[in-house]
């Protein structure tokens, strides 16, 4: 059975971009745009691994990641949040949320796919 991956990004240039990478590795990827009911989303159906935008309408993956972080039923889902805000206090926030790895835009192609491989195998 295929890994699924949700990916809660707003931009459908990277949707499609990482869909196009992972589904091409076997994964199933699922997209979401709305920070508001990312949350709920990842309860409905809890994935094996989580691609989160900081910057979201709604929320920001900021609190996505507080709130997967304090409910033990998702907290050991893999965050790999992925962003275009790559300053320090942002790497260090979500680090002390908890995130599993923290990428900046503009990404390769090759580094998304070994770091999702990396972060499953973990």
């Amino acid at each position: 059975m295929a890994r699924r991956v949700l990916l809660i990004e707003d931009e459908p240039n990277i949707i499609e971009a990482i869909s196009f990478i992972l589904s091409r590795d076997g994964w199933t990827v699922h997209a979401h745009a709305d920070g508001t009911t990312a949350f709920d989303r990842v309860r409905a159906l809890p994935p094996d691994l989580i691609i989160l935008d900081v910057m979201l309408p709604g929320r920001s993956g900021f609190d996505i990641l507080r709130d997967l972080r304090a409910a033990p039923a998702l907290a050991a889902i893999p965050v790999l949040m992925l962003t275009a805000r790559g300053q320090t206090k942002d790497r260090e926030l979500a680090e002390r949320l908890g995130v599993s790895l923290f990428m900046t835009k503009p990404f390769s192609n090759a580094e998304v796919l070994a770091n999702v491989r990396a972060l499953v195998a973990e």
